[in-house]
């Protein structure tokens, strides 16, 4: 079972910003940047496990990441998030979405992916594996076209706390191949400068866990 811890707002350093970005004037984001995918490409791991895997890493080390408002509208964040992530069914031209437990180790958490994909993989309908928890995290992918700018426009997004991950089509830009990735987020819980950590340690996560 995970724990969803709640904020105390009466005592909480952020509640002025929350206040102003979830209640006065709600606000959400996106930012897209160029993630360098070089060492992962040469390492011969697969692109898209590989992207959920440091995502999920990244998310699970922020607390802002982690964040939403429970069933019970009560503030606060979860223990550990999981990637629910889309797979493209050709037969169909939409996709699916299904969902994997995130595991601090890689090939423990590729052996569960792998899983999850033969099993259920090529069931065509929305949500093909069952029981998505409360505490995940949305990523899909583009793998047709590269993007500079990418937005996503939610009806009920300005009560929507959770972090959303889009990434596009890969390409060469002189000797490194480069992702798009969107990256978008709710500015109660989230400023510009938590957004460039997470793409700084991102970076250099793909770097060091696939060189």
């Amino acid at each position: 079972m995970t724990d969803f811890h709640p904020v105390d707002r009466s005592n909480w350093s952020r509640e002025p910003y929350f206040s102003h970005y979830f209640t006065q004037v709600p606000c959400t984001y996106s930012m897209t940047v160029k993630i360098d995918i070089t060492a992962l490409r040469q390492s011969g791991q697969k692109l898209y496990p590989a992207m959920l895997y440091c995502l999920s890493k990244l998310v699970n080390a922020h607390a802002e990441f982690r964040m939403t408002v429970n069933e019970n509208g009560q503030l606060g964040f979860y223990d550990i998030m999981h990637p629910c992530y889309t797979i493209f069914q050709k037969e169909m031209e939409t996709f699916t979405n299904l969902w994997t437990p995130y595991s601090s180790d890689y090939r423990i958490f590729l052996k569960a992916y792998e899983k999850d994909l033969k099993e259920y993989g090529k069931v065509q309908t929305f949500m093909a594996k069952p029981n998505l928890p409360s505490n995940h995290f949305p990523v899909s992918m583009i793998p047709w076209e590269t993007f500079e700018s990418f937005h996503l426009n939610l009806q009920k997004g300005y009560d929507y706390l959770t972090p959303i991950f889009t990434m596009g089509r890969f390409y060469q830009e002189h000797d490194f191949w480069m992702l798009p990735l969107s990256i978008q987020v709710h500015h109660a819980v989230c400023d510009g400068f938590h957004v460039c950590r997470f793409v700084r340690e991102l970076r250099e996560l793909v770097n060091h866990v696939f060189s």
